[in-house]
């Protein structure tokens, strides 16, 4: 590691002096984050978040039982006629997390308090490795406001902007175990990935540990050949300590959703014959083709394009989001289109089917990347460069098959996730860190190379003069790009594949051509832009170098250029109108259709929303919905919805007990449904089956009234019978989400089929108060053998993962909240003893 001159240590002054700066720079992100969301925090407004509200829809049900019965709903009925709330809304008692997730929010409302966070942990990242507060004021501004964090907020993707907020500290742990005090190191590491986990999206935290890996390899290499494996081994046998701690802090979580990813749509289907098409339709891959995870096409629908890429220098390089507003003096406006149809206009025009706007890390910041290369210490560099390519690689997809291919197939877990154009979080991590590093190494305290006599110039210290050359490559290589970004701009035709349907829709040659002229302006002008913030930079470190701009002021005029730079950017995709004074209760006003519905007062019975079933969750907020709208339903449902909903199979939609039809259609806003088969029936006759294929296959031709499809492959007990079932009945009598109770009479003994999703791991059968088994039924129901005479059937929802993983999330709680205590003490002591800071301002990897 190279030696550097350090700063003027100050450990001489009192502990709430040299909290001055930190304590100031908190503030600096509590007003940078309610300024940004000033319609939130001064004018009552809401953030209008897509998924946010099909989330309040889907979780309705399991909130109003959590806040009436003090108990949390294990499963719900709102949504694709059952499944667990393990990955809809489900508290953990044990996950103690939480708590300290509250704390360092400071009371701040939802996303507010997500770009807090984001700029408090990059903040604290910077700090723990050294970097002054100021510089490290730049780095947490250029991690916090990277425009991919605001857009996903637009969308409503509050965990994922939640985990990529808590990668810094897991980073901040890792450098400072290996790099510093592997205790204090391995404790910031334990905490920053138990906040990581606890929120609960698993590919972000995928990506994060690809590039904890990469790290690990490059530091491996390093203490071989320094001879230093043994201190090595100490170290990453502690962070694999902390790691343990964080998975075991929410290990009910993380046990509940493996559990429930065995029979999600995120692993395989059963049935091997592929799915039927529609005439002209391309056929469906074979699932016996499919892995245990997501189709690869599915994964990699959303792909970042080869040429993309340079949207992490000129954001509007491919016109930016799928649809932007353009201005009165625009060429579309000149030509004459009404201006009421400036404010979304299809002005992108790469490969992707929909994008929220581009991945844009800033033009200072891309600047100090490529000076980082330069001047910030080999290890490092090559850390944050491998992490980036890496990143880049991935995020390119399809459009780069030979080697994503490889890795989807390959890498351990990443064929569970989909929309690969998300690998590029791994830059947007890497290249800020590297940015603040290298400014880190420039904007420093140095003595010139000799005393000078009072009103003559002063030279350039050695450091200075050999930085400065750096500083200059650097800015040249980022302007250049901008250049060559313009002349090529020159050959492009800008055109869409969208334009071919403007076309259709009456769009004259005129018009078209005037709006490529604006993807051209919008391109054209963003390098202009880019070129002025790098020329500002640029010019900022040259003069520091040259004796001619001090420390602080250079440092503040940086984190000016940065701010100002995303800002700008990030409010064209999170901007003023995306608020709504409408709340998320307001939004879910019952319309004509649900009010008719909600007359009937009956314990249970479905709904079938026909507009976009499967992708809205406001029918859920009313009903027990067919449809809904989830990322990972169950898997078996997937397949009926594919194989018979989607093929309007009526009798299918009866033993679902779908009463009611949302038709909208204003005349007849609701049809009732007179065949729907009720919570349970007896049938009288029981076909076994050979196979999954063969279940399916059945329920195109079976009446499920009367006769019930059973895989005998599955459950073998159940064998061919038939059954006098005049005079039998059964009712239910009590419903709550994860209890159900019936009252039946039967004439003889008979099979039950229940109008309820069969999950295995977790649902128990009663009769009068004794476990029985139960079996699946017709693909997804459930169905139960019962005795003659008068009884009383309970269902209860109880997995053992649920109450496992809660007390081992307690216990990880609690040995948490004694590091946390420990480390304290650690700290407190070590003061004590050596009367310095822990972590002084010194940039050791610089």
């Amino acid at each position: 590691m190279a030696a550097v001159a350090s700063a003027p240590s100050v450990s001489s002054a009192p502990w709430w002096q040299r909290a001055v700066p930190h304590v100031l720079a908190v503030l600096f992100f509590v007003v940078l984050a309610c300024a940004y969301f000033a319609p939130i925090m001064f004018d009552g407004k809401t953030l209008a978040q897509h998924d946010i509200t099909q989330f309040q829809g889907g979780a309705h049900e399991a909130q109003e039982y959590a806040k009436v019965m003090g108990k949390e709903a294990l499963w719900t009925n709102s949504m694709f006629s059952g499944m667990p709330t393990y990955l809809i809304s489900l508290h953990f008692p044990g996950d103690w997390s939480g708590y300290l997730q509250k704390a360092m929010t400071l009371g701040l409302p939802a996303v507010v308090a997500n770009l807090f966070l984001a700029l408090l942990c990059g903040y604290i990242l910077l700090v723990a490795l050294g970097v002054r507060p100021l510089i490290a004021v730049a780095g947490a501004v250029a991690l916090g406001f990277s425009s991919y964090n605001l857009a996903i907020l637009a969308a409503g993707h509050n965990t994922k902007s939640l985990a990529l907020a808590y990668a810094p500290l897991v980073l901040g742990g890792l450098l400072v175990t290996y790099r510093r005090d592997k205790w204090l190191g391995a404790a910031l590491f334990a905490v920053g990935l138990t906040l990581n986990v606890h929120v609960n999206h698993l590919q972000i935290t995928y990506y994060l540990l690809l590039l904890v890996a990469i790290f690990g390899i490059i530091e491996l290499v390093s203490a071989v050949r320094a001879g230093r494996l043994p201190e090595f081994a100490k170290r990453t046998a502690l962070l694999a300590l902390g790691a343990a701690l964080a998975v075991g802090v929410s290990f009910g979580r993380l046990y509940t959703t493996a559990e429930y990813s065995k029979y999600s749509n995120r692993g395989p289907s059963e049935l091997k014959s592929a799915a039927p098409t529609a005439p002209g339709q391309a056929p469906a891959a074979n699932p016996e083709d499919a892995g245990s995870g997501v189709d690869r096409d599915y994964a990699f629908q959303y792909s970042y394009g080869v040429g993309e890429t340079i949207t992490l220098l000129i954001p509007n390089f491919y016109g930016g989001a799928s649809s932007m507003p353009l201005g009165t003096d625009s060429n579309l406006a000149k030509a004459g289109l009404p201006q009421e149809y400036l404010g979304s206009m299809p002005t992108y025009w790469g490969q992707q089917s929909y994008t929220a706007g581009p991945v844009y890390m800033g033009a200072v910041v891309c600047f100090l990347f490529i000076l980082g290369l330069f001047v910030v210490e080999k290890r490092t560099r090559y850390w944050l460069l491998a992490g980036t390519v890496l990143s880049i690689l991935l995020a390119w997809g399809k459009n780069f098959e030979t080697f994503n291919y490889l890795i989807f197939d390959l890498l351990p877990g990443y064929n569970k996730f989909r929309a690969v154009s998300m690998a590029l979080v791994i830059a947007q991590l890497a290249m800020p860190i590297l940015g603040a590093l290298a400014l880190s190494r420039i904007l420093r305290p140095r003595l010139a190379a000799a005393p000078t006599l009072p009103g003559t110039k002063v030279p350039l210290s050695a450091e200075a003069s050999a930085l400065l050359p750096k500083v200059l490559y650097a800015g040249a290589i980022a302007a250049g790009l901008c250049v060559l970004a313009y002349l090529a701009s020159f050959s492009f035709d800008f055109a869409a594949p969208v334009d071919g349907e403007l076309t259709k829709q009456g769009f004259t040659p005129q018009l078209l051509g005037a709006l490529r002229a604006d993807r051209a302006d919008l391109l054209r002008n963003d390098v202009w832009r880019g070129l002025l913030f790098i020329g500002a930079a640029l010019g900022v470190l040259y003069f520091h170098l040259k004796g001619q701009l001090k420390v602080m002021p250079a440092a503040a005029i940086m984190v000016v250029l940065v701010l100002v730079d995303l800002w700008g950017v990030d409010k064209r995709y999170l901007g003023d109108n995306k608020f709504q004074r409408e709340t998320i209760a307001e939004e879910f006003q019952p319309s004509p259709a649900d009010q008719l519905i909600l007359q009937d007062k009956d314990l249970s019975y479905r709904v079938l929303n026909v507009q976009n079933p499967f992708n809205e969750a406001q029918t859920s907020y009313f009903h027990k919905s067919i449809g809904g709208y989830h990322g990972a339903k169950l898997r078996r449902y997937q397949d009926l919805i594919e194989r018979q909903i989607s093929n309007n199979n009526q009798q299918v939609l009866n033993m679902l007990n779908m009463r009611y039809l949302i038709t909208g259609d204003a005349k007849q806003p609701v049809q009732r449904n007179p065949g729907a088969l009720g919570n349970a029936w007896f049938v009288s006759e029981v076909k076994p089956v050979a196979s999954p294929d063969a279940e399916m296959a059945a329920l195109s031709t079976i009446s499920p009234a009367t006769e019930a499809v059973v895989d005998a492959s599955k459950f073998p007990q159940q064998k061919a019978a038939t059954y006098d079932i005049a005079g039998s009945n059964i009712a239910l009598t009590n419903y709550s989400p994860d209890e159900l109770k019936y009252r039946y009479n039967a004439t003889q003994a008979g099979l039950v089929v229940f109008s309820e999703i069969y999950y295995a791991d977790g649902w128990q059968a009663f009769i009068d108060g004794k476990p029985v088994p139960h079996i699946r039924a017709d693909y997804v129901l459930r169905a139960l053998q019962v005795p003659a005479g008068a009884h009383t059937i309970e269902f209860k929802f109880e997995p053992k993962s649920y109450a496992v993983g809660n007390t081992v999330s307690l216990v990880a709680s609690i040995a948490l909240l004694l590091v946390l205590v420990g480390t304290g003490v650690y700290v407190a002591r070590r003061r004590e003893r050596s009367g310095d800071e822990l972590l002084n301002d010194a940039p050791v990897l610089a």
